[in-house]
């Protein structure tokens, strides 16, 4: 009886974090069998070494730009009323690099050694310059989301002095975001320069992507925060979001996906017009081969097109649902650009044959090891930033003198 009246007392809430904690569980099961019989567990190779975990490290990196950007919009530019926008991006930027440094974990094969590139300086790796950048933003992360931690009504009144003490590293917040918006562009457009100064990948070899990787990344990021902010008033009673700004912030979007497509086309019409040994046989992998449908539906027109013209038309820009939907293909966009940057590359190989070089196919798909790690990973992401929003008011719009009401009754309160 006392089960009974348990699970009758539950709420959509409940169940959700149920079933995220078992998505986890999972995870961490298919992490305990890499840790101890190797990457050998999966279908990671020497010729394809950066599969899904890194997908997803890549695009939670990219999707965690908000954080900067708008950081830098409120404290460096001046546009302070984007400061609760801020805010939530701190908060999804800090469990977006968390979730990095976990796919991280699981992909170097060696995770004992983690700490290497931190003592053993490279100074002429690419990937050792991301590293360092990565640790310490992650630390300037953790300064920036201290306060929200301390001014939870909970912490207030358990902790009234470490609340106190916490709250007040809010008053670095403009150096903290100095120090980030160095920091995360460095590195955000290292990562396309990790690809970028391959010359042994030549569909990697260019300086374009680390312009690319680093807009996709503010577009990406921006576009999560007011989808995560929109989703949360509407799923919590314990969010609150002024529409005015997010509609603001989803109109520039819409712009800078103008500019996005035309990095994009540029960059990929630019290798047609040339024959370039594994270059052109990478760009007919992408545009006509295994990774075509991504790339053409996935990536460009419901990745970029669609929600470009949606968020450009005022009248369906203002309707809330179509905007999360444009908001949503942004998202998939950019884990879409990843997922066809990191493969393309890697599936076809120059070899050297006495005097003659030749290209030749090989192929990746990611198996269940590997997606129960990564969906461990995304449920984590997931977990925190529902807690965040239930116990630290990440999405919190209000005020004393201009409270916000909700735009619908929520539908996932604790106390359904």
């Amino acid at each position: 009886m006392k089960i009974k009246s348990l699970v009758k007392n539950l709420s959509r809430f409940h169940y959700w974090l149920a079933g995220l904690s078992i998505i986890m569980v999972i995870g961490v099961i298919g992490a305990l069998i890499v840790f101890a019989k190797g990457l050998v567990v999966t279908n990671l190779t020497d010729l394809v070494p950066w599969g899904l975990w890194i997908t997803i490290d890549l695009s939670a990196i990219a999707l965690s730009a908000g954080a900067f950007t708008l950081c830098a919009a409120v404290y460096l530019v001046g546009l302070k009323e984007y400061q609760p926008v801020a805010r939530t991006a701190t908060f999804i930027g800090i469990i977006g690099y968390s979730m990095a440094m976990l796919c991280l974990l699981m992909d170097i094969g060696r995770p004992d050694r983690f700490w290497h590139a931190f003592v053993f300086w490279n100074v002429h790796s690419v990937l050792w310059e991301v590293t360092m950048c990565v640790g310490l933003y992650f630390i300037v992360l953790t300064l920036e989301t201290l306060p929200i931690i301390g001014g939870a009504d909970w912490f207030k009144e358990r902790w009234p002095k470490l609340s106190d003490w916490l709250t007040k590293v809010h008053h670095y917040a403009p150096y903290l975001a100095i120090a980030g918006l160095f920091l995360s562009m460095l590195h955000q457009s290292s990562l396309g320069a990790t690809y970028g100064v391959l010359k042994a990948r030549p569909l990697w070899y260019s300086p374009s992507l680390s312009v690319l990787f680093m807009f996709s990344a503010i577009v990406g990021g921006i576009s999560l925060t007011v989808l995560a902010s929109m989703l949360a008033a509407r799923l919590s009673e314990k969010a609150n979001v002024d529409d005015r700004l997010l509609e603001k912030l989803s109109h520039f979007i819409g712009w800078a996906l103008v500019v996005y497509l035309y990095f994009r086309f540029w960059y990929t019409f630019s290798m047609t017009y040339t024959y370039e040994l594994g270059r052109t046989e990478g760009l007919s992998l992408l545009t006509k081969g295994p990774l075509a449908f991504n790339f053409w539906l996935g990536e460009i027109i419901l990745g970029a097109l669609v929600p470009m013209i949606i968020l450009l038309k005022k009248d369906w820009r203002a309707r809330p649902w179509l905007r999360m939907a444009a908001l949503a293909l942004v998202v998939g966009g950019l884990v879409a650009y990843r997922w066809d940057v990191n493969l393309s590359g890697q599936m076809v190989i120059l070899t050297y044959l006495h005097d003659e070089i030749n290209a030749i196919y090989t192929s990746y798909m990611p198996n269940l090891i590997e997606v129960m790690v990564g969906a461990g990973v995304v449920a984590f992401g997931l977990m925190a930033f529902t807690l965040g929003v239930q116990y630290l008011k990440v999405v919190n719009y209000a005020s004393d003198e201009h409270p916000i009401e909700h735009m619908i009754d929520p539908v996932l309160a604790p106390g359904d």
